[in-house]
């Protein structure tokens, strides 16, 4: 193969592993809470996975504190069976 140029590389955000820290997500309008574990953590999104068989819709709430007020909304940029990509938005 004979290139002209060099690819650039992108640099990506730093990741966080979390060792399935336990958290919840709220799908539904916030109606259903569910239980699940972030993979890992960076500053514009994560990597999460669940137990739960359900159809997560394209946005939802992460509670990576379950104890903690404070919520993330999310939207869902994969999904690879039960683990989910998840972008943080305002």
């Amino acid at each position: 193969m004979n290139f002209e140029g060099r690819r650039t590389k992108i640099q990506r955000e730093p990741r966080r592993q979390m060792d399935k820290r336990l958290a919840w997500i709220a799908v539904d309008d916030q109606m259903t809470q569910i239980d699940c574990f972030v993979l890992d953590v960076s500053p514009g999104g994560a990597r999460i996975v669940t137990d739960a068989e359900i159809d997560v819709s394209d946005r939802i709430v992460l509670a990576l504190v379950p104890q903690h007020p404070k919520r993330q909304p999310c939207e869902v940029v994969w999904r690879d069976g039960k683990t989910f990509g998840i972008k943080f938005v305002l």
